[in-house]
């Protein structure tokens, strides 16, 4: 296992952390009472699986559970759809 292994990119936790490599686990951002919700579990398995694999699409599904971990209880705001602006003087 190479927990040793750094995301492309560091992930931010809400609390500043800065998460770089596998080995900064959930376990520290995560309070434990969470640790049991559902998407913390997935993140937990697609970081072990990162850390047991070394192809790079490993380390990505990793990286996406972490972050929908990070932010499982934060609501999704809809983003407004941009209207078309048709101009002026017509030609």
């Amino acid at each position: 296992m190479s927990w040793s292994r750094k995301f492309d990119d560091p992930i931010l936790a809400p609390d500043g952390t800065r998460i770089l490599t596998l080995r900064r686990h959930l376990a520290k951002t995560v309070p434990k009472a969470e640790q049991n919700a559902p998407k913390v579990l997935n993140a937990a398995k697609e970081l072990t699986a990162a850390a047991e694999r070394s192809d790079d699409a490993w380390m990505f599904f990793a990286r996406a559970a972490t972050l929908q971990a990070i932010h499982r209880n934060e609501r999704r705001s809809s983003i407004p759809i941009a209207k078309t602006i048709t101009g002026g003087s017509g030609g």
